[in-house]
């Protein structure tokens, strides 16, 4: 379901309205059967919460929003080195926009202060309502709140390793870091870090009552979207892999070797035992879209010949900058000269991302990650079969087309795999 045209002026009242329509859109027969839930929610999309009720005491800060280079500072001068959480649309960075009340992250003091929690000074940890019976605000992730309008625990707050890898989380220690921690603001963090798929929570009584779910549905930890469609394509060894072809071009590796580097805007998730390793290019499908439409893709793509390269050496960007596997803020596109034939000139495109795609997985490897084995494609890039071979040829191994892309599949998925695991906990066999 869409959010609707003004859910910009209310982000989180739109994401509490979208979840209980969607609930009462399902037949009644299909909400009476429903034995658990996960949510996946956009990556550093967060907002503050008060902790007895679940009411945000701001707007939340979305995905993309990039903080002020201050705040990336201030992140930096606390975090390790080349860190994932010292990027500026991280969470940790939205965290300390609010903290610290700078650009329009000061108003939600007022709130919480008229709502009477407790409130750490900015510069210290020292409560300055002077009544520390009361609970501090709470940081939520977007996957986090809508989750804790199901089961209706917010208190201390319950994340999970995917969403709380930008906020400064260390999933392979299953810990919050002591750099971490020694904060004033560490108060604000959600104290419950759980494993994607874990179980929860069962449903606040209310909320069943409401919505006709049944009172024992489990509410299970949740992921980020990119995880949950990775998920969703059903891969399960190291050294396979999902392409995301969509406007960027986005790769996310199994690996039994946990890599990061900021730099480079790469980052592991862990899943499991092993890593998700992931980096994004800017190149990819926006670039297309500048010279072709649809219709125009279609009827040029059966005049592309894999097996007879261009030669052109295209480095397709929308703008002048890359993030991966390239990291240069400067790096200008290179589409010229431009073939008479527009066939030629797509086929020259489309191997110039693959060659962009090929030498991020290089880049992966050279890394430390598991070497590449298999490649599942997601996104509109996944349905050209004359692509595909262009490149599988430069990849040097089978890639194939992922049977599912969704996010809320892989998010299902989670879910299942939380009620299995309760079911177990209590000695039964789940059914399928």
């Amino acid at each position: 379901m869409g959010y609707g045209d003004n859910a910009a002026a209310d982000w989180a009242g739109a994401w509490k309205r979208v979840l209980f329509e969607l609930i009462g859109s399902l037949d009644q027969s299909v909400r009476s059967s429903i034995t658990s839930v996960a949510f996946d929610g956009t990556s550093a999309t967060a907002l503050l919460i008060d902790p007895r009720d679940g009411a945000p005491l701001a707007p939340p800060k979305l995905y993309n929003e990039a903080q002020a280079k201050d705040i990336v500072a201030a992140a930096k001068a606390i975090a390790p080195p080349a860190h994932t959480a010292t990027a500026a649309t991280s969470t940790l960075c939205k965290l300390l926009t609010w903290w610290y009340g700078t650009g329009d992250g000061g108003n939600w003091r007022q709130v919480a202060s008229e709502r009477g929690l407790a409130l750490p000074s900015p510069g210290s940890g020292v409560y300055d309502s002077g009544v520390t019976a009361l609970p501090p605000p709470l940081l939520l992730h977007q996957a986090d709140w809508l989750a804790a309008l199901l089961h209706g625990v917010y208190d201390s707050g319950v994340t999970d390793w995917n969403n709380a890898l930008k906020l400064g989380y260390d999933p392979e220690l299953e810990s919050y870091p002591s750099w971490l921690m020694e904060q004033p603001f560490a108060p604000l963090l959600p104290a419950r870090v759980v494993a994607p798929g874990a179980p929860v929570a069962t449903l606040e009584r209310r909320v069943a009552g409401e919505t006709g779910l049944p009172l024992d549905c489990l509410v299970c930890g949740g992921t980020t979207d990119s995880i949950a469609a990775f998920v969703a394509a059903g891969v399960t060894e190291a050294g396979q892999a999902v392409t995301s072809l969509g406007s960027t071009l986005a790769v996310k590796l199994l690996s039994t070797t946990r890599v990061d580097d900021a730099a480079y805007g790469v980052y592991s998730h862990r899943l499991g035992d092993v890593w998700l390793v992931g980096g994004a290019s800017n190149s990819g499908g926006a670039v297309l879209r500048r010279f072709f439409t649809d219709q125009q893709l279609q009827e040029l793509t059966p005049r592309l010949d894999p097996d007879r390269p261009t030669g052109l050496n295209y480095y397709p960007l929308p703008s002048p900058g890359e993030r991966f596997p390239v990291a240069d803020p400067d790096l200008q596109p290179r589409m010229v000269p431009r073939p008479d034939d527009d066939a030629v000139f797509l086929q020259g495109l489309l191997e110039g991302i693959s060659q962009i795609e090929a030498a991020a997985y290089s880049r992966l490897a050279a890394m430390g990650a598991s070497p590449l084995k298999e490649v599942v494609t997601a996104g509109g890039g996944a349905v050209n079969p004359k692509w595909t071979a262009i490149r599988q040829r430069l990849l040097g191994v089978p890639v194939r087309a992922a049977e599912q892309g969704e996010a809320c599949y892989g998010a299902a998925l989670l879910a299942r795999q939380g009620a299995r695991q309760a079911a177990r906990k209590l000695g039964l066999t789940a059914s399928e």
